[in-house]
């Protein structure tokens, strides 16, 4: 390939297909780069996951400006995890640094990169240095400090990766946690793979890319669950990228918020944003066609989707299933909750306690940004109430929480599922939202949650010996025990948290112990700690043997 000074819309689409290649290629090794020794790691997958989004959303624009706008509003929706919520951040930064630019020169674009450091660092509250944060913005200032009239794009981007790798080499020395781990930071080489795609592609090595001309991946619709007898439930999911004409409307003066309003009288669930001349929008209503049409009038649309919710709905149900429908036109209740956790029975636990939506999703296997966006949706209330249960899972959260429209949302920091049982179940919506918020924050840090589960790995941790194949046992990041079985790892466990001095203790059991080893465990510790209340119930969550919930 030839040097590159100059980059557009096509070459830039190009190089988010040949990063997420890449990433898809070595997810797998940055899932395995996990501070603990369990196999919780997921930010392989959730960067790869996040990327593709961007990819998908690309399509095939020439234009720059609307192809890193059509990036950025993909990994928007598309972010999974603090890894891939962080990167969807960066790409924003890069994507306003080229908003009305049709193509770009290394300066310029140099200038963007350095708007998504800006971006990232905004996204998160209290900026750990050691991450992904440190590695792109030392990899960017050392190759914008090298940048010269001469430089070609293919320059930049050899100066830019080598940078990933030194600033992802120092992260040990900056995180005590990853030192003692001996590996580097995950997201630091998640983004090292991912520029290594973009400079493949300069290079005319481009990794092979998936198929990303299409958004859904999943098999095609079974359309005999909508026949002729059908009747329209739950209206249509009506999504679409609209470039504002100036033979239509005049940019400077245009006023979005009056085209949002409207939407919001003429449909349900809103999510609607502007980028420049773009308007991403998605809605869900009866009649997809008087919203098309309205928007047509001010310009053209870039991308046009529109889907029978009902199919979906009698797709996605059980047959036995009498499950409320997803979406309530008519209807909004004062206040709903909306809670993420794994396992059949952790959710139905959520359920029983009036939780409106359950995500699935949680340790290993994070949801996304639209997740939580399709969950607002089902509840369909004036304020919601979100329950993430894990640390991994907030800043997804979060980023929802700020492009809905349709709801007050306040997101909730529980960090387990300790803490989102024992705020929702003592909720009481008495109040203002806020005095709410504060006492469900006031609820959740009074109680403990303790897991169980195998070491992939030989560590020491928190001076505790760990030996692959053993069973720890542990609070939030904290080892406090090791043994040969689960139930002596959970009996240690409950002996560090002071079990005996609680007076309810809730036992989830995993899904791959059974109902005689967990009734086994139970029994030892209700003969040990006979002022404690203990109830055991089957959870079903993978990874944790055991989740021990302590009130």
């Amino acid at each position: 390939m030839d040097s590159v000074s100059v980059i557009d819309g096509a070459l830039y689409s190009r190089l988010i297909r040949s990063a997420a290649a890449r990433i898809g290629s070595f997810r797998t090794t940055v899932n395995d780069l996990n501070v603990f020794p369990i196999p919780d790691g997921d930010t392989g997958d959730n960067m790869y996951m996040t990327i593709s989004s961007g990819a998908r959303a690309a399509g095939s624009l020439t234009d720059l400006s609307e192809a890193s706008n059509a990036v950025s509003g993909g990994m928007l929706t598309g972010a999974r995890g603090n890894s891939g919520v962080i990167l969807s951040r960066i790409f924003a930064g890069i994507a306003r640094g080229l908003e009305g630019k049709r193509e770009a020169d290394v300066a310029e674009f140099a200038h963007a990169m350095e708007l998504g450091i800006e971006e990232a660092y905004n996204a998160v509250n209290k900026p750990v240095e050691g991450t992904i944060l440190t590695v792109y913005k030392d990899a960017v200032n050392e190759a914008n400090r090298a940048i010269t009239e001469k430089s070609t794009f293919e320059n930049y981007f050899s100066i830019l990766v080598a940078g990933t790798k030194k600033a992802l080499e120092r992260t040990p020395e900056q995180l005590a946690v990853l030192k003692e781990a001996g590996v580097v930071d995950s997201g630091g080489a998640g983004l090292m793979y991912i520029t290594e795609g973009m400079l493949h592609e300069l290079s005319g090595n481009g990794d092979e890319p998936a198929d990303f001309s299409s958004e859904n991946t999943e098999n095609a619709p079974d359309l005999s669950l909508f026949d002729e007898n059908s009747t329209l439930e739950f209206g249509y999911c009506t999504e679409f990228l609209l470039r504002l004409q100036t033979s239509k409307v005049n940019l400077v003066t245009f006023r979005e918020n009056e085209l949002f309003d409207w939407l919001h009288n003429n449909g349900e669930s809103v999510v609607a944003f502007r980028d420049g001349s773009i308007i991403k929008v998605h809605v869900h209503t009866f009649r997809p066609g008087e919203i098309i049409s309205h928007c047509q009038q001010y310009g053209e649309f870039l991308t046009l989707k529109i889907e029978n919710m009902t199919l979906q709905h009698n797709e996605n149900r059980p047959a036995e299933s009498k499950a409320e429908p997803a979406l309530r036109l008519n209807t909004k209740a004062a206040y709903a909750t909306v809670a993420v956790a794994c396992g059949d029975g952790v959710r139905k636990m959520f359920s029983s306690l009036g939780v409106g939506a359950v995500i699935d999703g949680g340790q290993s296997m994070n949801p996304s940004t639209g997740d939580f966006l399709e969950a607002f949706d089902k509840v369909n209330a004036e304020t919601i109430f979100v329950f993430p249960n894990n640390s991994n899972v907030i800043l997804a959260a979060e980023q929802a929480a700020k492009l809905y429209e349709g709801s007050i949302v306040r997101v909730i920091g529980t960090k387990t599922i300790g803490e989102g049982y024992a705020a929702i179940s003592m909720m009481d919506t008495n109040g203002s939202t806020e005095e709410i918020c504060a006492a469900l924050e006031e609820a959740a840090e009074e109680a403990i949650t303790g897991m169980v589960s195998k070491a992939c790995r030989s560590t020491e941790a928190n001076g505790v010996n760990v030996r692959t194949g053993d069973y720890i046992g542990f609070e939030g990041k904290n080892v406090l025990c090791d043994a040969g079985n689960r139930n002596d790892a959970a009996e240690k466990l409950c002996d560090a948290l002071n079990a005996g001095k609680k007076d309810l203790l809730i036992l989830l059991r995993g899904a791959e112990v059974s109902e005689e080893e967990a009734a086994s465990l139970s029994q030892t510790l209700q003969k040990k700690y006979t002022n404690t209340e203990i109830i055991l119930t089957y959870g079903g969550q993978p990874i944790h043997d055991y989740i021990l919930i302590l009130e």
